[in-house]
């Protein structure tokens, strides 16, 4: 299993070099699509920040490649507090949060879907002016001494994950969502009988509800405002497992995935499994 390249002239050097390729050019359009930047000539006295691509392997909980993955990331390390960035906090939801709902789908029955935003961060808005220089692979002839003049928030940047929040809350709440007092990352609609709960967690969303049909509402809704991949039923969420029989109203959530590849790491994935976390009469020492 080849390991995923560091940098772009590791990508380019890599067995998969053409499958890298496409994800760059899949992220640069999604980029123009959202309009992040636009090319100016650098003031005078101004210094860009960098960027660099980040490569990653996506893989589904039997571990085959789902899809090769490029993210164009600011290098938010050399940001000035004050000039380009002002706050960073981001809510994100809590996995005791996600267990809640779980159980919640497991003793009312709910439909329980999964979706995610495609490039998330690149749908927030930003106040600062910020330049950046042009990513490697995309500068032309024409454009080589010009900088990327941001307009919209991206990948890297200390505030970006504080801004996609708040532009997803905006046009949620706007749909008659409302966030929960214990954790703002979790949002409930009431119709009647009818509900529908949905948790955020950066750009994986799920929604776990009693009817179909205020299910499908919502994803139109979520559609047309953010561009959208629909996952399905849900069944591996945050490299948990979830597994379900919903006959006889059971759900369970796994990490085997991780913990194989944790054993593997060290070594022990010829170990022998336990049937408990603790075996009988194991003792514990604070040293």
């Amino acid at each position: 299993m080849e390991d995923d390249p560091i940098n772009f002239q590791q990508a380019m050097k890599s067995s998969n070099s053409q499958k890298w390729i496409e994800a760059m050019n899949e992220e640069y359009k999604s980029i123009q699509d959202n309009k992040v930047w636009e090319l100016v000539p650098l003031p005078v006295g101004t210094k860009p920040i960098g960027c660099k691509w980040i490569f990653k392997t996506k893989r589904d909980s039997n571990g085959n490649v789902e899809r090769y993955k490029a993210r164009l990331v600011a290098k938010g390390f050399t940001q000035k507090e004050g000039i380009d960035f002002k706050e960073t906090f981001s809510l994100v939801s809590t996995k005791d949060s996600f267990r809640i709902i779980m159980a919640l789908v497991a003793h009312y029955d709910l439909e329980l879907y999964q979706m995610d935003v495609k490039t998330a961060f690149l749908n927030g808005d930003i106040d600062e002016t910020i330049y950046m220089v042009q990513p490697e692979n995309f500068v032309s002839e024409d454009s080589k001494n010009m900088v990327c003049k941001l307009t919209k928030s991206i990948y890297g940047l200390k505030q970006a994950s504080r801004q996609w929040y708040f532009k997803f809350h905006q046009i949620i709440v706007s749909y008659g969502f409302e966030a929960n007092l214990m954790d703002e990352c979790v949002y409930h609609k009431f119709s009647g009988s009818k509900y529908i709960f949905l948790v955020l967690y950066v750009d994986d969303i799920l929604l776990a509800t009693n009817d179909i049909s205020i299910l499908h509402d919502t994803k139109r809704f979520l559609s047309k405002h953010f561009e959208t991949k629909g996952l399905g039923d849900a069944s591996f969420v945050l490299g948990i497992q979830i597994h379900r029989d919903r006959s006889r109203g059971i759900l369970g959530l796994s990490q085997r995935t991780y913990i194989d590849k944790v054993l593997q790491r060290y070594g022990m994935q010829n170990s022998k499994p336990g049937d408990t976390p603790v075996a009988k009469g194991d003792k514990f020492s604070l040293n």
